[in-house]
């Protein structure tokens, strides 16, 4: 029962962190500390959807899943849980290679106003 909980409890924090990644960069609007965090998690997020690695939260939450008597999932995070809900079809590289694009893009629009806010707050002094 346990090793299930905490099994769910990686997937959650898997989600969470996922969510970091793609939109961590607002945190920058209402803390200027964010930038700090959110950039490491999305060079992360980068590699891990163009290199096509798995994030070590996938093979925890295996791990946690046998040792509670269910069975792991061959795999990624994003296979099994998120394209299921978006995506009919499996994950393809092409997707993988679309989402890092997708992350890149979103996150220099965000780290682009951010610069500007902070240019005019600077010119403003």
């Amino acid at each position: 029962m346990t090793a299930r909980l905490l099994a769910d409890a990686v997937v959650v924090l898997h989600l969470l962190f996922i969510g970091f990644v793609g939109f961590g960069g607002l945190l920058g609007f209402v803390w200027r500390g964010a930038p700090w965090l959110h950039l490491p998690a999305l060079l992360w997020g980068i590699l891990i959807e163009l290199t096509g690695w798995v994030c070590p939260l996938t093979p925890l939450e295996n791990r946690l899943r046998r040792a509670g008597g269910e069975a792991g999932y061959p795999g990624g995070f994003i296979e099994h849980y998120v394209l299921p809900v978006i995506y009919p079809a499996d994950l393809t590289r092409h997707t993988q290679i679309l989402l890092a694009a997708l992350l890149v893009c979103a996150n220099v629009a965000i780290y682009f106003l951010l610069w500007r806010r902070a240019r005019r707050r600077t010119a403003a002094d």
